[in-house]
């Protein structure tokens, strides 16, 4: 690199410290045990700590969350559910990341399980009129021994933008080993820490979810017209071609 690239490399003007993320692990492994998905994660949650976003991480499975599309299952027959909780901790943040293993070629049924739980708040609005997810972004990493990196991020990211979560460019990342029993990302000599493409597209979804958390912010979320649940229901059809088919 020359000097001017080395600078443009090393120093920048944007302001994330008002931001927040939460990364979602959804390994099936709970806490204390070595997760390949949370080493990979490492990697968005280094970058956005580099830059003042306050980052929390936490393994989904930790949590006892009954299945489920609604935000309190113990009012639909389940003795606990610790997603209100959980919840707090995701409407609190600009920026979702769901990590999440392969497992027969889709992502973890932990990972389906938080998602039908996220699903649960959708109905819901923001002070707008807009769903509640409006003005977030979001992202996955994906890790395993078999095919499937690009299936589970189109499915994950299909599922998080039909929420409402703004999905930025190059909003996915993973890393597979050898296809079958093999090294895992953060087993020694699997070559996953220092795969090029992986680490590429790591750090680019990340400085893509923190400019697009910071596009979304600054301009107040998504403009608010022609996508409020309130109006429409009160209503207005927004220049639909036919606003009387009702």
């Amino acid at each position: 690199m020359n000097d001017k690239q080395r600078a443009l490399c090393k120093a920048h003007d944007y302001d994330f410290s008002d931001l927040s993320a939460v990364l979602i692990n959804c390994t099936l492994k709970p806490s204390g045990q070595l997760s390949h998905t949370e080493a990979l994660l490492d990697v968005p949650k280094s970058i956005m700590e580099a830059n003042q976003v306050n980052v929390t991480v936490v393994r989904a499975v930790d949590f006892d969350l009954p299945p489920g599309v609604y935000p309190d299952m113990t009012e639909h027959g389940f003795g606990k559910d610790d997603w209100p909780e959980l919840r707090k901790r995701v409407m609190a943040a600009e920026v979702l990341v769901l990590g999440t293993p392969i497992w027969l070629g889709e992502e973890s049924s932990v990972c389906r399980r938080l998602i039908e739980r996220l699903y649960g708040e959708s109905g819901d609005l923001n002070a707008q009129g807009q769903y509640i997810y409006y003005g977030k972004v979001a992202g996955t990493i994906i890790t395993g021994n078999e095919d499937g990196v690009k299936h589970c991020a189109m499915s994950i990211l299909y599922a998080l933008q039909h929420l409402g979560y703004t999905i930025p460019p190059q909003a996915d990342a993973g890393w597979i080993g050898e296809a079958g029993p093999g090294a895992s990302y953060a087993d020694d000599g699997s070559g996953g820490p220092e795969n090029d493409f992986t680490q590429r597209n790591a750090t680019f979804m990340t400085w893509n979810l923190m400019h697009m958390a910071r596009l979304l912010k600054d301009a107040g979320g998504i403009p608010a017209h022609g996508n409020q649940r309130s109006e429409w229901d009160a209503g207005c059809r927004f220049d639909h071609p036919n606003p009387d088919y009702r």
